[in-house]
Order: structure tokens, then C-alpha cells, then sequence
């Protein structure tokens, strides 16, 4: 197969090409409660990961679904990242994926049907990983290629996690280094080192099966996973959602290799400054290098976690076993005046 620049046919890609926080919550407006349907666990009234569904009082069914545009030019790496990006939504919640649909928009007059192929590849060795099969979906036509998943999970019904349910004293994690979005915006500009972007491209490959382990935890009180928000978006949503704050430790915030380069040469994508403009009024005064980290939209990121430091050592044991980043990033606090501060 011809090498093709996926990415110039798009006008955004991965999780960066989101609506942004404002907008979207000026189309959902009134629709997020949906209180009427009692088996309905997790709706979209607290931007969950995914939606809960109980079955029984054993058993849970969580199911999720996530699309993006092109993030990288290769077409398998593309749809690895997809997939794994649409995994990590119930995993997020403590599920174990079962199986997932593929929704592919693309188009054909301008792409050969070869490339979207390889797409899928990328998708079914992600999958494969995760023990599940690609058991169907659904094509169309359309200008920009886009491609995703519907995931459905199972969890047992005591260990569903949410992203609301964090309590004072919490320590946190994140499992991914930061900076993705900035490191394909790079790419997508041609000044990325190829070095940088394939460190990105690993980390966004890497499932986080992680989630369904530490949902086991009675101490991990709760999960999140950091996407298109970015880390300061996604960690406010559990703020507010559990009425508290978070004392982050910057020196320890884990970044890709690549993020210093795009620091100096001013290259983020356009999401950042929305993310950083739907959630200003819950951040501290920041200079120019943390407000571009702490708002860059990640695709396939990490696991945010709240977890009780009474468990802290089981925490690191299950990450370091998954390879995941393990060292504690900050508390929550009870509700300040800002929801996140800095501690250094």
C-alpha cells in the first residue's frame, strides 16, 4: 500500500476535533436527566464515560460509543487508537469490554477502500488484545474519513465506578503522560520528531485494562478517563461532580517526551484554548506552559483515579503491573473557592 497522509484530509483529529464543553452543553441543555428509567445507573446528566445499564442486581451493563477523525497517517495506527480510545470508556467504569460494533464514514472517491481496510486491521488487533470481536457495524459516505466503536461491558453491579463519587483526603493518579494532542497537532504541521511521535502513538495504543482491576478496590472511590477535556477539563468534571477540590502537584504531572518541543515552538491544537475557556473559572492563575498541558486534549489517555490512601500501595502494585504511570499526582480537598489549586 501506497503510504497516504490520513490527516490531511480532515480538518481536526482524535479527540481534539471534540464539539467543545460550551457548545456541547448548550445541545444537550435539558436532555441530561432521564430520571424516569430506573434500571438507567449512569446517563449523560454527569458526563460519564459510558452508560450503565443494570441488568440485574448482579450485573451491570455498561456501553459507550467514540469516533474521531484521523490522529496519525498510518491507517492501522489510526485504528488502533480508536479502538482503544472507545475501550477505555468502560473500562473507565470498572467493565470488562465484551464485544464492539465499528462505525467507519469515509471517503471513497478520495481514499481507496484498501486503506479503510487497513483501518479495521488496526481496530481487530486492539480488540484481540482485549479479548473481544469486531461483531459488526455500520459504513457510509461522507467527506472527512471517521472512524470508531460501539463498546458494550459487563461489570458486577458493586463494582461500578463513577466519576462523581470521590471523597475528601482521595489521592490521585493518572496512568498516561500528557501531551498528545500537542505531539500529533506536530506531526499533523510536519515539525514532530519521529522519536516523539511514536512514543505518542504506543501510549495511545496501550489499553487501559487496568480500570476493571481497580474497580475491585473498595478504597478507589473513583474513575475517570482523561480525553478531548483534557486533564484540568475531565479532573474538574470529578470535582464538582463529588463537591470538592484538587492540590495538584505540577512537578509530577507525567509528559511525553515530545511536549517540551511543542512548549517552545508554541504548536497546540485549536481545542486547547476552548477547553481552557469552558473551564477557567474553576483554575488558578497558570503560566503559559501549564495551561497548555493541563488543557490539551488527550486521545486514548490515562486513567484518573481517586483512590483512598489507605490503598495506595494496591493502586501502584495494579498499575505497575500494566505498565501505567504510578506516582501520586495530588489530593481532593473539600470545596474551595477554585476547584483546582497547585500545591508546587
Amino acid at each position: 500500500m501506497e503510504p497516504v497522509k490520513l490527516t490531511a484530509y480532515s480538518h481536526g483529529g482524535g479527540c481534539g476535533c471534540k464539539i467543545s464543553p460550551s457548545v456541547l452543553e448548550s445541545i444537550l441543555g435539558t436532555q441530561r436527566h432521564q430520571t424516569q428509567f430506573a434500571s438507567l445507573l449512569a446517563g449523560n446528566e454527569g458526563n460519564e464515560d459510558a452508560a450503565a445499564w443494570r441488568l440485574s442486581e448482579e450485573q451491570t451493563l455498561v456501553s459507550t460509543t467514540d469516533f474521531f477523525m484521523p490522529i496519525v497517517n498510518d491507517p492501522v495506527d489510526f485504528g488502533a487508537i480508536a479502538a482503544a480510545n472507545a475501550l477505555s470508556d468502560v473500562y473507565a467504569m470498572g467493565a470488562e469490554p465484551i464485544f464492539a460494533l465499528a462505525l467507519l464514514a469515509w471517503p471513497i472517491t478520495k481514499l481507496d477502500a484498501s486503506i479503510a481496510a487497513a483501518v479495521l486491521e488496526g481496530a481487530r488487533e486492539i480488540c484481540k488484545q482485549a479479548g473481544i470481536p469486531i461483531a459488526g457495524g455500520h459504513t457510509i459516505e461522507n467527506p472527512e474519513p471517521v472512524f470508531g466503536l460501539a463498546v458494550n461491558g459487563l461489570v458486577k453491579s458493586q463494582y461500578l465506578k463513577r466519576n462523581n463519587t470521590a471523597k475528601a483526603g482521595d489521592i490521585l493518579f493518572l496512568t498516561k503522560s500528557l501531551g498528545t494532542g500537542m505531539i500529533t497537532t506536530a506531526a499533523k504541521r510536519e515539525k514532530a520528531e519521529a522519536s516523539h511521535l511514536a512514543e505518542a502513538v504506543a501510549q495511545m495504543r496501550k489499553l487501559n485494562k487496568e480500570g476493571a482491576e481497580l474497580a475491585q478496590l473498595p478504597g478507589v472511590h473513583a474513575l475517570t478517563d482523561v480525553t478531548g477535556f483534557g486533564f484540568a477539563g475531565h479532573l474538574t468534571e470529578v470535582c464538582r461532580g463529588s463537591n470538592l477540590s484538587a492540590r495538584i502537584n505540577r512537578a509530577v504531572l507525567p509528559r511525553l517526551s515530545g511536549v517540551n518541543a511543542c512548549l517552545e515552538a508554541m504548536i497546540y491544537p485549536d481545542m486547547t484554548m476552548k477547553n481552557f475557556n469552558a473551564f477557567k473559572a474553576h483554575l488558578p492563575e497558570m503560566d503559559t506552559e501549564t495551561l497548555l498541558l493541563m488543557c490539551d486534549p488527550q486521545t486514548s489517555g490515562g486513567l484518573l483515579i481517586a483512590a483512598d490512601p489507605s490503598c495506595a500501595e494496591q493502586v501502584k502494585a495494579i498499575l505497575a503491573a500494566h505498565h501505567s504511570y504510578c506516582e501520586i499526582i495530588g489530593v481532593l480537598e473539600p470545596a474551595d473557592a477554585l476547584t483546582i489549586q497547585f500545591s508546587s
